[in-house]
């Protein structure tokens, strides 16, 4: 494999953790009436699937809610699986936001203990079909079979906007004590993001190039928004490898569309990526999908968009 996968012991599949998960909720309801009071802070208790949406849940809770994220900092987040622990903190949470289709062990925990009190982020904006080329490459992608649609929704700035309001309204229905707050904040984030999209808009708005060759389909909301055309090495989930014929086919494109950059990103082994684009004769830069941060880092949804654009801009050759 010359993709980087978490190699650490895996916890429980979902279907053996849920033969526990029952017991651990009992559990957690002897001690708090609600999840609310679970940690004693009195705050709204939220879990996020993924960093994205932890990222928004955290703007938009701000000092009136308590978010926990399932996906460790740094973790590729198409392979999480759940521990019987995590499944109980999703039954036992105020509220649970998540992008159904990118963590199906995620999916399968909020449709059993939070189908009522949850967030489908892709629910609440117009979604595009999963990618067409190379279809013959992406039959592995087990992780998205539920789902008939690309999942990857946050990396449209607009689009984030659109489910920031609808997170806003959903915290303030679950936590009506802190509605006007949530709301408030959510405004706020929204205006972020919305200058956000602006900052796209002109940044590539007049660009030489317009095909982005991307580690894995995850920026099809991007391209679809700003006219660009992406062509993935690896279907929506980044540790399917390439064939060789398929590999060939890409670097045919990349000639023949003028590219000058294959782009590989930060969860996974850059390997294949800097293979084609040796093999193409192009250089290679970084293209962050927004998938996690590292703990520690300082960055955030708002600059690692920023630093895309930027990288975005002279590979494309944007005036």
């Amino acid at each position: 494999m010359l993709t980087s996968r978490n190699t650490a012991p895996r916890p429980l599949s979902t279907t053996t953790a849920a033969l526990a998960v029952a017991g651990l909720i009992g559990l957690t309801g002897l001690t708090a009436c609600g999840g609310a009071d679970a940690d004693g802070s009195g705050k709204a208790e939220v879990v996020a699937s993924f960093y994205p949406v932890a990222w928004l849940a955290r703007e938009i809770g701000g000092n009136d809610a308590t978010v926990r994220t399932l996906t460790k900092p740094g973790s590729e987040p198409h392979d999480l699986e759940l521990t019987p622990r995590q499944i109980a903190d999703v039954g036992k949470a105020d509220f649970a936001v998540y992008v159904k289709g990118v963590q199906p062990a995620v999916d399968e925990a909020v449709a059993k203990h939070a189908k009522d009190k949850s967030l489908d982020a892709a629910s609440v904006v117009k979604t595009l079909p999963p990618p067409a080329e190379g279809e013959e490459e992406h039959e592995g992608d087990q992780g998205h079979a539920d789902v008939e649609y690309d999942p990857h929704v946050w990396l449209d700035p607009s689009r984030m906007a659109t489910i920031a309001t609808a997170l806003g309204d959903r915290l303030g229905a679950a936590d009506s004590a802190h509605a006007s707050a949530y709301k408030e904040r959510a405004q706020a984030v929204t205006a972020k993001l919305t200058a956000l999209d602006q900052q796209f808009r002109d940044g590539l708005k007049t660009c030489k190039h317009k095909s982005i060759v991307t580690a894995h389909a995850a920026f099809g909301y991007l391209s679809e928004r700003y006219g660009l055309q992406q062509v993935s090495i690896a279907g929506v989930d980044p540790t399917n490898e390439p064939s060789p014929k398929r590999l060939a086919e890409l670097t045919g494109q990349i000639r023949s569309a003028g590219a000058t950059t294959v782009f590989t990103e930060t969860l996974v082994s850059p390997k294949i990526g800097q293979t084609l684009a040796r093999e193409a004769g192009v250089k290679t830069a970084v293209l962050d999908p927004v998938e996690g941060v590292a703990d520690g880092s300082s960055d955030n949804y708002l600059t690692i968009m920023q630093k895309n654009l930027g990288t975005l801009r002279p590979a494309l050759e944007c005036s």
